[in-house]
């Protein structure tokens, strides 16, 4: 089965094209929020990320996620060890996942794709990018936060033009019926592919 790593810096409207790829009938992966699950279900993990922040970590059996989140958001080793952590037991994940679906390919989406090399994984990538004051103003209405905490979280992903060498597929997300017609020409193309050879230089 061809695996296709879908990413995109926040705010570039990753998720938004992972719903037109389901809409196609494509299994779909947020890694994301298949993390978070892992986070307040995996014992294993849990005790994990306890021994790293501490008994605060979680309230009543539940991930504290605004006392990790201001943590991580302004300590990039911590955000670094955590990642070293659930990106494996995701990774574990997703195999199992993949195994149950039955199409030709399927997506995984993630948004550090590139940045902990989960790319290396995949046979072919999709990077979703838009203007970072479009991404900025997205994040604003959509998270009701702050600019400055917007900023922040940018600052842990790279930058476009680090991850643009490393993708097959480039999807600007601005204009929506632009998106979708990009999309569904990628759908095609991917449908097209072998699934035991979809990718020659991969291999």
């Amino acid at each position: 089965m061809i695996v296709v790593g879908l990413t995109g810096g926040i705010g570039s409207g990753k998720s938004t094209v992972a719903k037109m790829f389901s809409t196609l009938g494509i299994p779909v992966y947020i890694a994301d929020v298949e993390a978070k699950k892992l986070m307040n279900t995996d014992e294993i993990l849990k005790k994990q990320i306890i021994d790293l922040f501490g008994s605060n970590a979680y309230i009543d059996g539940q991930l504290n996620r605004n006392y990790i989140a201001g943590i991580v958001f302004n300590n990039a080793e911590q955000l670094d060890k955590l990642n070293a952590i659930v990106h494996p037991a995701v990774a574990r994940h997703f195999m199992a996942w993949k195994e149950k679906q039955k199409s030709k390919y399927v997506i995984k989406e993630a948004a550090i794709l590139f940045e902990n090399e989960g790319y290396k994984q995949c046979d072919f990538t999709i990077l979703v990018t838009a203007p970072k004051e479009i991404r900025i103003l997205r994040v604003l209405d959509r998270d009701k936060t702050t600019r400055e905490e917007v900023i922040s979280r940018m600052n842990n992903q790279w930058e476009d033009d680090q991850k643009i060498p490393l993708a097959d597929y480039i999807v600007p997300n601005i204009d929506i019926e632009k998106t979708e017609n990009q999309v569904s020409s990628i759908h095609r193309e991917l449908s097209s592919k072998d699934p035991c050879n979809p990718n020659p230089s991969f291999c």
